[in-house]
């Protein structure tokens, strides 16, 4: 998963890359000259360097240095100075800012911990290189990076993998990093969090003792057995185990030192030192787990607590949200407000008895409120909790759930309480306040119009939100979708995309998810400049020769892959829409010199879109033989029905659009209504089978595809994108069977809420599925009202994670502009070939579906 955090650095209102300026400056030695005979690239978070004549192999044993924040400077001298004169390339995080992030108790705790890479050339190198470095890096100490293997017991660490970037299929059919095998097949190069080699690399003697040392370390000693994993963080587990004597079962807390950093720099082990002092300050509170006991292993740190069989305040508000049904009665809607209310009076009551001992909880949020199996409410994770005269700001909060800069000590525990009372009836909304505040007073008037919560129970949060009796509300002009008329929303959205738009930079030109800083994003159909005109014109926004030019030289750039949605296929499509058809031939003449064997199966990066675009352009030479290549892969690799595990994701291939079956199944439709091979009606039918097989219905008799943990109805990877291929498909064969399952497939439209609002992972997706399907979308639409924001005059939508604002196709706001298209528009846009199915060319009969 992306570090979102990472993101919001730099601007209140919308993700970039995380800044190099006053606020957050680079390290003194990216001030060095590049040295003589070198090259530089200095990346996002990476500064990179090697010597200009030197050929590195593609992959080997690789060095990584560990660092705490204060001996990074000291490290990356040291380092500097070695590598330079001995000829290594290496590469380091560019900043201190991005070095806490990279160490967050967020992070992926895998890789992180490394603050400098080297690429030694060979083992006799890096043993070399290992044993000069240790003795120069004496007394650094750095976080354990637990992909490696530690060397002797100072900041060194390795593994054996890339040193260039090549790519293969996963088991799970998906496009990863690879390393070759001695056969010279390319191989996933596995990065998990603990140290492994790939099967045929024998371990350099050299390290065999290190190997053994850190085998040495084990929990057979312990008084506590572990049973099983609770959950992970870069901090440090939390551990399920039981007293080996008593068999008492405790909950155990690691803390790793020098990982899991917060805002204040206080790594794990603080903070779990911290919440030790905690919790005897509370003991026998019953809101509070009790603590048996703390213990050192391995210089990770344990706090030894109370085990209390419960479930998280966050699982049980998933579990009775009655929004999230189709059609909730008003008895379902008034049974869960007087659950809510009366749980918020429960968590308010709590917090209180902390304060009576004098202690903020400063952490507050339903995941940190346990229920119990006997109705027992319990306060967890008290590691940045404080203490009331100190009057401090929380180090480690929610972002739905910290307070502002102003709001210390108790008010800010006042504070999450308020944005608990809205989220109980608005799920993670509260997130928004952090991009503007002036959404509580119009997130409460929601909540008060679809639930019959107290008018006073809202009234007081928002309150204590803004600060006032009475606050301002959103700009009372702001054209609501579904209140206001369609061509004002469409206005409004155009203005805030527009005056959002930086043609100065190279990067992107239109602010959105962060995947756009990954190379070429900035310029694709998912989340850069190639989707946001798409939107714009689709939907008769408007054209901007300024941006179409901004497009045209940026579609120039060799970094941008070869996806329909993430690269350069995309871009091509969107190209001949705008009238660039030579742009567009270029731009596909690069993509046929580009493999494929590499590439997965779905729409989005894979052979599925690629499939569909040169069907798209199939009237041009060559390109036709090209397709036809495509499909001949893609049927090649697709597979039975049951080939397909009944979960998707979680280590088995996803479902749905733009990931799954889904995609595949799209392009055999795509390529029957041209030829009118009823071969390829069997295998689209066999791929929306796949997907399907991957679906669970619910009570409300919703079909959701089932991810183990959750079901999700979302365009990208849930039942609104199969809807959409399910119904072309049933326009040319009638199947009563698939019919019903369409219809439960589209029954989640009538849900009242979703999480977030974009196209892919959000509302605006069912809204187009629904539109493009003939299903209802005024509902839908309106909703729309839970995550509108005023932006430059105009109105704008969060993307990914409600953090930030964007404005890209995938995840913001040019993405539920086409899809309020979809629905609205005097001429229905859609997404790339989702345009009303074409009756088959050849002899197969075509049956109009038919009503269940």
């Amino acid at each position: 998963m992306e570090q979102y955090e990472l993101y919001c650095l730099v601007d209140r209102y919308f993700y970039d890359v995380p800044a190099h300026g006053v606020e957050h400056p680079d390290f003194a030695v990216c001030a060095r000259p590049v040295p003589d005979g070198w090259d530089h690239v200095a990346g996002d978070l990476w500064m990179h360097y090697a010597p200009r004549a030197m050929s590195l192999p593609p992959q080997g044993w690789k060095i990584h240095v560990s660092s705490g924040l204060e001996d990074a400077d000291r490290t990356l001298s040291t380092v500097w100075d070695y590598c330079v004169r001995r000829g290594l390339p290496f590469k380091f995080l560019r900043s201190e800012a991005v070095m806490v992030m990279m160490n967050s108790k967020a992070a992926v705790r895998g890789s992180s911990g490394k603050l400098v890479t080297v690429y030694p050339s060979d083992e006799a190198q890096l043993e070399l290189v290992l044993k000069e470095l240790d003795e120069q890096l004496v007394g650094i100490r750095g976080p354990y990076i637990l992909s490696d293997l530690r060397y002797a017991d100072g900041p060194l660490f390795v593994r054996y993998g890339a040193f260039t970037e090549r790519h293969c299929l996963s088991e799970t059919g998906e496009r990863v990093l690879a390393v070759e095998d001695p056969t010279g097949r390319l191989v996933p190069d596995v990065r998990g969090p603990v140290f492994a080699t790939p099967p045929w690399v024998r371990l350099p003697s050299f390290l065999e003792t290190h190997l053994a040392a850190r085998n040495a370390v084990t929990t057979n000693e312990l008084e506590y057995e572990i049973e099983s994993v609770i959950q992970f963080s870069n901090g440090g587990g939390v551990y399920l185990g039981h007293h080996r004597d008593t068999q008492a079962r405790v909950v155990l807390k690691e803390g790793r030192p020098l990982a899991g950093l917060d805002v204040d720099r206080r790594d794990a082990v603080a903070r779990i030192q911290h919440e030790r002092a905690i919790l005897e300050r509370l003991r026998g509170l019953d809101v509070v787990p009790a603590a048996h006991g703390y213990f050192v292993l391995g210089d990770h740190h344990f706090l030894v607590q109370e085990f209390i069989d419960a479930s998280p305040l966050q699982r049980l508000v998933v579990g009775r949200y009655p929004l999230t049904r189709p059609d909730p009665s008003p008895t379902a809607l008034q049974e869960y407000t007087d659950w809510a209310v009366a749980m918020l009076d429960r968590v308010e009551r709590a917090i209180q008895s902390l304060h009576e001992r004098g202690v903020v909880f400063g952490d507050l949020h339903p995941d940190n409120i346990l229920i119990s199996v006997d109705d027992r409410l319990v306060l967890i994770d008290f590691e940045v909790a404080t203490l009331a005269g100190q009057q401090a700001h929380s180090a480690l909060a929610h972002p739905g759930y910290v307070a502002p800069p102003g709001r210390k000590g108790v008010e800010a525990d006042r504070y999450a309480l308020a944005c608990l009372a809205i989220g109980l009836f608005a799920p993670q909304t509260t997130t928004l306040l952090q991009v503007h505040p002036g959404k509580a007073q119009q997130l409460a008037d929601l909540v008060t119009e679809t639930f019959p919560v107290p008018e006073a129970t809202i009234g007081r949060a928002v309150a204590t939100i803004t600060g006032v009796p009475r606050p301002d509300r959103l700009p009372s002009g702001l054209p609501m979708p579904g209140r206001a008329p369609w061509a004002d929303v469409r206005a409004a959205i155009t203005r805030a995309i527009v005056a959002a738009a930086t043609p100065d930079r190279d990067d992107r030109l239109f602010p959105g998810d962060v995947a756009q800083f990954r190379p070429g994003g900035g310029v694709n159909l998912a989340y850069g400049a190639a989707g946001v005109l798409y939107a714009l014109d689709r939907t008769g926004a408007g054209r901007f020769p300024e941006y179409d030019d901004w497009l045209r030289k940026h579609a120039q750039d060799p970094a941008i892959g070869l996806g329909l949605y993430d690269g350069l296929h995309g871009v091509a499509h969107v190209l001949a829409e705008l009238g660039y058809r030579e742009d567009a031939l270029d731009a596909l003449d690069r993509c046929l010199a580009m493999p494929l064997e590499s590439n997965e199966l779905g729409l989005h990066s894979g052979l599925a879109g690629i499939g569909l675009n040169l069907l798209h352009f199939a009237d041009e030479p060559g390109l036709r033989a090209a397709a036809t290549r495509v499909i001949d892969l893609v049927a090649d690799r697709l597979g039975r029905v049951d080939d397909v595990p009944e979960i998707s994701g979680e280590g088995n291939p996803r479902a749905g659009l733009m990931f799954g079956s889904s995609g595949p199944a799209l392009l055999f439709l795509h390529a029957y209504e041209r030829s009118g091979d009823p071969g390829l009606l069997d295998l689209a039918e066999t791929a929306i089978r796949q997907d399907l097989r991957r679906c669970v219905r619910d009570e409300a008799g919703t079909l959701q595809v089932n991810q183990g943990w959750r079901t999700l109805p979302y365009l990208e990877q849930g039942s609104a994108g199969i809807a959409l291929v399910l119904d072309r498909y049933l326009r040319h064969r009638h199947d009563g069977e698939l019919a019903e399952d369409l219809a439960a497939l589209q029954r989640v439209d009538r849900c009242g809420y979703f999480v977030q609002p974009g196209l892919f992972m959000g509302r605006a997706g069912l809204i187009a599925a629904a539109a493009l399907t003939g299903d209802e979308t005024t509902d839908l639409i309106r909703g729309l009202a839970w995550h509108a924001l005023p932006y430059a005059d105009g109105l704008a939508f969060p993307g990914n994670q409600l953090l930030r604002l964007s404005m890209d196709l995938a995840t913001g706001s040019a993405g539920i502009l086409l899809a309020l298209g979809a629905a609205l528009h005097e001429q229905p846009g859609a997404l790339p070939f989702f345009g009303p199915p074409t009756a088959a060319s050849g002899p197969s009969p075509t049956d109009v579906r038919k009503e269940v």
